[in-house]
């Protein structure tokens, strides 16, 4: 799935409405509908719980506003991010 490193992965995020899509190299990793049962239960469950993480809002519920770019501690590094606003199917 993730490329080794030193190599540059290509993800995407698609939105259409409430439902997302995380790609990673060609491979849809996850699929969700936000403000969903499931998905408030999967965020009750994680570090995005904490109430600074909902001051403005419940986390990830939000139509429109600030893009979260997201590592894990190690070093990272973004290029080429793009936003499109897709025509309508």
């Amino acid at each position: 799935m993730a490329k080794s490193i030193g190599q540059w992965n290509e993800g995407r995020v698609l939105v259409q409405g409430n439902r997302v899509e995380h790609w990673l190299n060609g491979r849809k990793v996850v699929e969700y509908e936000r403000g969903s049962e499931n998905y408030r239960n999967l965020v009750g469950a994680s570090k995005y719980a904490a109430p600074g993480y909902n001051a403005n809002g419940r986390f990830g519920e939000a139509a429109r506003g600030h893009i979260l770019l997201q590592d894990h501690g190690d070093r990272v590094m973004f290029r080429n991010i793009r936003i499109k606003t897709l025509p309508k199917a």
